[in-house]
Formats: C-alpha cells, sequence, structure tokens
C-alpha cells in the first residue's frame, strides 16, 4: 500500500486534478504545472514543508463535497510525494503547459511551471536568498530553470538576456530533471548551518509569494 501512494497520479488522474484547479482558480493561482513546479522546489529545498504549509498556496476555497475533496486531496499527496522517489530512480519529469501552434503538435512551456518552483523558493526566500548570495554553485545548478523563468517573464534580471530560441528553449526544457536533480544533490550535501536554521523571517512574518515578473534575487 505504501509503494502504491508513492506512484504519481496517472494521466487520468492528472487531467481529473487539472479540471479541478481550473475550475477553482483564479487569475494569480496556479494550474497543473505550476503546482507540480512548487512541490517540486519544495521537495529538493533546504527545509521540508508539511501539507498545512504548502496546501493553502494551493487551494484557496472550502470543497463543496466531502468526496470530491477527498480526492483532490489524495492526488495532491500522491503528486507530491511521488517527486523525492522519482528523483532517486530517475524518472521525475516536469509537467509542463501546452502552447497551441498554427502548424504541428502543440508546443511546450515551462512558464506555469517555473512560476510554481518560484512560489516554493517563496516558502524558504531568507534560506535560498542568503544561499544563492554567497554560493555561485548553487546558482549555476539553477541555470536552465533561471534561462527559461527570465524567457518566459516569470523573473526580471538586471542584466540584458537575449530570448531563447526555439532549439536552446527546448534544450533547456531538456535539462529541467537533472537540474532539479543537481539542486536536490546540493541540499543534501549541504545542509543547513545552524544559523541558517535560525535566521529570523522577514519582518511582517514570511514572505509572500511573488507573482508573474518577480525579480530572482541574487
Amino acid at each position: 500500500m505504501a509503494a502504491d501512494w508513492l506512484v504519481s497520479p496517472d494521466d487520468k488522474e492528472l487531467e481529473e486534478l487539472d479540471q479541478f484547479l481550473r475550475a477553482h482558480s483564479g487569475d494569480e493561482d496556479l494550474l497543473l504545472d505550476g503546482v507540480h513546479g512548487f512541490l517540486t522546489a519544495l521537495a529538493i529545498g533546504p527545509a521540508p514543508a508539511k501539507p498545512e504549509e504548502w496546501l493553502p498556496e494551493i487551494l484557496h476555497e472550502p470543497f463543496a463535497d466531502t468526496g470530491e475533496g477527498e480526492r483532490v486531496l489524495t492526488l495532491l499527496a500522491r503528486l507530491n510525494d511521488a517527486i523525492a522517489p522519482e528523483l532517486e530512480t530517475g524518472t521525475y519529469e516536469p509537467i509542463l503547459g501546452e502552447l497551441d501552434v498554427e502548424e504541428g503538435p502543440p508546443a511546450f512551456t515551462a512558464r506555469g511551471w517555473c512560476e510554481g518552483f518560484s512560489r516554493g523558493i517563496d516558502l524558504r526566500a531568507p534560506v535560498w536568498e542568503g544561499r544563492l548570495g554567497h554560493d555561485s554553485e548553487l546558482m549555476e545548478l539553477l541555470g536552465p530553470i533561471i534561462a527559461l523563468a527570465i524567457d518566459d517573464g516569470v523573473f526580471e534580471s538586471d542584466a540584458a538576456f537575449p530570448p531563447l530560441g526555439d532549439e536552446d528553449y527546448d534544450e533547456c526544457l531538456s535539462q529541467i530533471p537533472g537540474a532539479v536533480a543537481a539542486v536536490a544533490e546540493y541540499w543534501r550535501d549541504h545542509p543547513l548551518s545552524a544559523d541558517e536554521r535560525n535566521a529570523p523571517a522577514p519582518e511582517g512574518g514570511a514572505m509572500p509569494p511573488r507573482r508573474r515578473s518577480g525579480r530572482w534575487v541574487h
């Protein structure tokens, strides 16, 4: 039974979760790709997050039906709990959005996934920003994700970056699993120091999630 719990939702179940999120989301709320990026950042980051911390970032209104609520919570838990095993087995793949194009199959976009990833970082902003400020290795490991986020307008940058061409964009997409695995390994090999664990939260409580066009802090 425990092994079944760690199995990520299949395509049909993901579609079910996607439809629920689309039916209960506002303009600034995360959809399925964003939820996966959000949970990924928390799963690979410096300190784990409990469901009562991350669920309010995804669900914003009471369930109208108890059975539907239990189903959605189960799917979200399975989506979250499968990330670490997928990274360990090399089977992790980001859930990406699709863009309709005039000819050919839909094109994939990382915009939603990167937006969710940035909000996951925001939940641990003091630690991430402190470490990024003095360890260039972490910034380099995040390179493909940062490039996609800047190209899709999720992050602003003080430096001028030319738009990614289609081939470069697709190459960065293909590098997301490796970047995610490398960042997870980084935090395992470089755990928080006592000072970092005891770092005070920003005044006014935890830093609120940044919306699209937030600034990548480094």
